[in-house]
């Protein structure tokens, strides 16, 4: 009994249901688009009976037997079915195929306009286009008229020499694609040289963070991130009845730097369509501006210089359309918003450039500057933007592009066997990349953590780059990632279950510090945290950058992190002196602390060792003269200033007696913890 395949099957039943099957079925390389026989190549009268039903398979008597020209076993030629074309009837005449032809040139225009690729051999949207809308209608129409010509029909007689040429033809835009692909192979890192490209798009230099990095002013410090910006910015909103029913704000809030202040702003869009078909005549009236210092919120009316060019334009006046079509052969990135120092708004659109391969080594050469009233735009190379721009290479960008440094700067071949020298920046915490902000001789610099291709816990340094110029740093500084702060500064308010924002890098007293936001399950800033990047175990909380920005510092000082000398990094330092009244010893965690009281002086001071090792060569009744910080249970001595009245001698014989008056000192004074004093001398 003949076996039947589901398909025939299923076909069986359709056409007993009255629909009409002919020529569905078979194979799915059941024949060729220029005329082939099903079955494996064109017909030269071989076997084409049973073993032509099941699909040319050689599945029928016939098993074993040769296929046609392709020769063996009945093996099956891949080919594309073209037979669902032959019921599409051409033009009856020349005039039907001009206006077919106008119509088709009508309808690609009108896809152009709407999808406004950039004619550019290197814009990946523009093979997109052409590949859809014009190789693969040009493929079809050629592939069927050769197989109609070499088949022949009742409308068309057979003609080898016509099949053959549309053949060739049908070949041409599957040579075009292929140029593509080749030129997407030839951007990739493995092609020799094209690693050394890659390693150098960035150019990095390797500077000094004390040096380099000067000690932040804590009342410019970005005290919210771009989260709660928009918290802000809706709240703000929500309190104008006359722009909520009509617009909302977008979720854009670029970070700019605005008279000399860190802010995030962020144009209205209209709310709906029929919002933009109401107030299209008016354009956007306003747009919202955040202090990320003050956490200050407001939205900005514009008068009679409204926004009319904006992401949630529809047609004419899109941002994207309009500049894309005005500057059609240019590939555009990341488009932010900004706002002059005079408040008037501006479109930023950084023009991109591939320069390995067709779409690799991606930068930006050029950027076009679009007044987002006017619609007015200026094309600028990179090196002429003005200087109130911040946002010419978008955060991403440079992200990936220190990345490429990091991987391939020893190679490609090492960039997976050995790994020498291979290193990433630090990931987010939500899968994002892990980057902020930090405002730097009034530009916009990206800051992101390095670490080392294994992805520990550890970070090796930090780069900040540019983004207006592209300039890039890279900090030597081994310490804690982003996430293992957050995580730290998190356990300090765990019973409140507060959240830490992504931190950003300042300077405190020489030393390389991450600032964060802790908030609360709304979103709203409750806290403020600093943490020791070297030793994140020391972390400072507090409810105001002030009262954090104390602690801190005195936190760097009892744990002996800053080192005698350093007493001018220290803003909040106040100064001492007097004659010794008492000194004693103790250890506590493992470091070693004196504590010293001064006559006519009810304050205990906090001296810790390493830090402050000049100490050990006072005693009781000496004078003294130092800075300190005010610390809660005791003030923390920063820096040693006075002459030490009874260290004329041998320096080594005054630290030798040192100790043990010291002790003696301690005992005298009922000290608590004369015991740890006896066991820290020996330390």
């Amino acid at each position: 009994m003949k076996q039947t395949s589901g398909l025939e099957a299923l076909l069986e039943a359709l056409k007993q249901s009255g629909m009409n099957t002919d020529g569905v079925g078979g194979s799915p390389f059941g024949g060729s688009p220029f005329g082939g026989a099903p079955g494996g190549g064109a017909s030269d009268g071989d076997d084409e009976g049973p073993a032509r039903s099941a699909g040319g398979s050689g599945a029928g008597p016939h098993r074993g037997g040769h296929g046609g020209r392709s020769g063996h076993g009945g093996g099956a030629t891949p080919h594309i079915d073209l037979s669902f074309m032959d019921n599409i009837k051409g033009p009856q005449s020349k005039g039907a195929a001009v206006v077919l032809v106008i119509l088709a040139v009508v309808v690609l225009a009108a896809l152009y306009w709407w999808f406004h690729p950039a004619i550019n051999i290197h814009s990946v949207d523009t093979w997109s286009f052409v590949a859809i809308f014009i190789l693969l209608p040009i493929f079809l129409f050629f592939a069927n008229k050769s197989r109609n010509y070499k088949a022949g029909s009742a409308k068309v007689e057979k003609n080898a020499g016509k099949a053959k040429t549309y053949k060739v033809l049908a070949f041409i835009p599957v040579a075009v694609a292929l140029v593509g692909v080749l030129g997407a192979v030839m951007s990739l890192s493995f092609i020799p040289g094209n690693a050394e490209k890659y390693a150098n798009v960035l150019k990095t230099d390797t500077l000094d963070f004390a040096t380099d990095i000067q000690e932040v002013n804590y009342s410019e410090i970005p005290v919210i991130d771009r989260d709660s910006a928009i918290l802000l910015g809706n709240r703000e909103m929500g309190s104008i009845p006359d722009y909520v029913s009509q617009f909302e704000v977008s979720t854009l809030y670029s970070q700019i730097n605005y008279q000399g202040e860190p802010v995030r702003v962020s144009p209205l869009v209209y709310a709906d369509l029929f919002k933009w078909f109401t107030n299209r005549e008016g354009g956007i009236p306003a747009y919202s501006l955040v202090n990320m210092t003050t956490q200050d919120a407001e939205i900005v009316r514009l008068g009679d210089a409204p926004i009319h060019y904006s992401q949630s334009e529809p047609l004419v006046r899109n941002i994207d359309r309009h500049v894309q079509l005005k500057y059609p052969f240019y590939m555009f990135d990341e488009k932010s918003f900004e706002i002059d120092e005079d408040g008037h708004a501006w479109w930023i659109c950084p023009v991109k450039e591939f320069t390995i391969g067709l779409f690799g080594g991606t930068t930006i050469s050029r950027v076009i500057l679009c007044d987002a009233t006017t619609g007015e735009c200026t094309d600028l190379a990179v090196s002429d933007v003005p200087e109130w721009v911040d946002r010419v290479y978008p955060a991403d960008l440079l992200i990936q592009q220190y990345n490429w440094y990091g991987t391939y700067h020893n190679g490609w071949l090492n960039s997976f066997l050995g790994q020498e020298g291979v290193v990433r920046t630090t990931p987010g915490t939500d899968g994002t990349l892990g980057y902020n902000y930090i405002a730097k001789d009034d530009d916009v610099w990206v800051y992101t953590g390095v670490t080392s291709a294994t992805a520990d816990n550890s970070i090796i340094g930090f780069v900040m780059v540019n983004q207006r110029t592209q300039e890039s740093h890279f900090y030597s500084v081994s310490g804690a990632t982003e996430e293992s702060a957050m995580q730290s500064a998190e356990g300090q308010v765990q019973n409140l279950r507060y959240t830490a924002t992504f931190p950003i890098l300042i300077n405190v007293a020489d030393q390389p510090t991450y600032f964060m936001a802790l908030k609360d399950g709304a979103g709203l800033v409750k806290k403020f945290a600093m943490v020791d990047i070297q030793r994140y175990q020391n972390v400072a909380v507090g409810d105001t950058v002030a009262e954090t920005q104390k602690t801190y510092e005195a936190l760097l000082a009892t744990n002996g992190v800053v080192a005698e000398g350093d007493g001018a990094a220290l803003t909040d330092a106040l100064t001492a002196s007097g004659t010794i009244r008492s000194m004693a010893q103790a250890v506590i965690e493992g470091n070693s602390h004196f504590y010293v009281t001064l006559d006519g002086n009810t304050a205990i001071f906090d001296f810790a060792l390493p830090g402050l090792l000049d100490i050990v060569s006072y005693r009781v009744g000496d004078p003294i003269e130092f800075t300190y910080l005010e610390g809660t249970s005791a003030n923390v001595a920063y820096e040693i200033r006075g002459a030490n009245a009874g260290g004329s001698g041998d320096a080594g014989a005054a630290d030798a007696k040192a100790e043990p008056e010291a002790q003696d000192a301690a005992q005298g004074a009922g000290a608590s913890q004369s015991s740890q004093g006896s066991s820290g001398g020996s330390a």
